[in-house]
């Protein structure tokens, strides 16, 4: 087993498929083949507008592909994924995330080893979001 040095380089992952983080984060950040992305919520990565006001199956889209973007911009995919966390903020909208979410999974996880995940229903920072996603990746 290789292990990484606990001095391995810390990076910050930056892309502009992904809306620029509005606070003082980065999108994401790569420690040796830890990938750490910041939660994404439903907005353009061009405008940084958040879109699809109360639908949440439009917005958890959105949200993903933000997250893919950062995923893929800090050298892993979807696949390398071990953990997202979805915030939600409303239990109603459980089902229809679900059901985007599972076909996401289905469309970039072709090893059939699911990531892990946990939803957690919460107040989200503006009030246009239903949804909110992290994911934590291991390159390699």
């Amino acid at each position: 087993m290789t292990q990484n040095p606990p001095n391995a380089e810390k990076t910050e992952v930056r892309t502009d498929g992904a809306p620029a983080p509005a606070w003082v984060f980065s999108q994401g950040v790569r420690k040796g083949p830890i990938l750490q992305v910041s939660g994404q919520g439903p907005q353009d990565p061009a405008t940084a507008e958040y879109v699809h006001p109360g639908d949440v199956r439009a917005q958890t889209r959105r949200t993903l592909e933000n997250v893919r973007a950062v995923l893929e911009a800090g050298g892993a995919s979807v696949e390398d994924v071990l953990m997202f966390r979805v915030y939600l903020t409303k239990r109603e909208d459980f089902g229809p995330m679900n059901e985007v979410y599972g076909e996401f999974i289905e469309a970039y996880v072709k090893d059939g080893v699911k990531p892990c995940r946990t939803t957690v229903f919460v107040e989200l920072p503006n009030e246009a979001m239903l949804v909110e996603i992290d994911a934590q990746a291991v390159v390699g």
